[in-house]
């Protein structure tokens, strides 16, 4: 498929332009120029150069990692963590279809690293996807950190729930048993421990 008939880049041109619109009133030709190429090349030189605005490295980031080239990781994983939330599933959009070994670990990082909990919704959600051997692990502690009554990131708790419930995974019978009383949790965590099965 071609990358401009990729719904989701569609989405983010569409996204990134009415920012800029909203910003300086007007899109630099630059910006269409960009949006329009596949030249790995000339998308490498925007990710890399010095000075050029976020847009310009998200659309080469994106463009990049949905065509598998391993140099968007880092940039897109940068992203994964953005405080935009839009952002973060682009990123997660495309580090999905980059299919980099590096990329469980990393969102396995941004997902347990309690300072950025606030950003850590896509990450959850990426582990959760991948399906790798860090999953697991990775949503257990971030669960067990949100159980608390008085938690304010009981969004990230939930997607924990949902993801360990796809998963499948019996090591998570405990802490998705410690969400049973949480009333913003409860209701999910009981399918997701039918989705565990009698034997887990």
């Amino acid at each position: 498929m071609e990358i401009s008939e990729d719904p989701e880049f569609c989405s983010m041109i569409d996204r990134l332009r009415d920012e800029i619109e909203n910003d300086t009133g007007e899109v630099p030709a630059a910006f269409e120029e960009l949006a329009a190429t596949e030249d790995p090349e000339e998308l490498h030189r925007v990710l890399t150069a010095p000075g050029r605005p976020l847009w310009a490295r998200e659309i080469a980031a994106y463009a990049l990692g949905v065509a598998g080239d391993p140099r968007a990781f880092e940039a897109l994983v940068l992203l994964l963590n953005h405080r935009d939330p839009e952002r973060c599933v682009t990123a997660a959009h495309a580090l999905t279809r980059l299919g980099d070994p590096r990329t469980a670990r990393a969102a396995a990082a941004l997902a347990t690293n309690e300072l950025r909990v606030a950003y850590a919704l896509l990450p959850v959600r990426l582990l959760a996807e991948l399906r790798a051997p860090e999953s697991v692990p990775a949503l257990i502690t971030v669960l067990e950190r949100r159980l608390r009554p008085d938690d304010p990131h009981w969004r990230v708790g939930l997607a924990c729930v949902e993801g360990l419930g796809t998963l499948g995974d019996a090591r998570a019978r405990e802490a998705l048993e410690a969400a049973l009383p949480h009333p913003r949790l409860s209701r999910a965590a009981v399918e997701s421990l039918a989705r565990l099965g009698s034997g887990g």
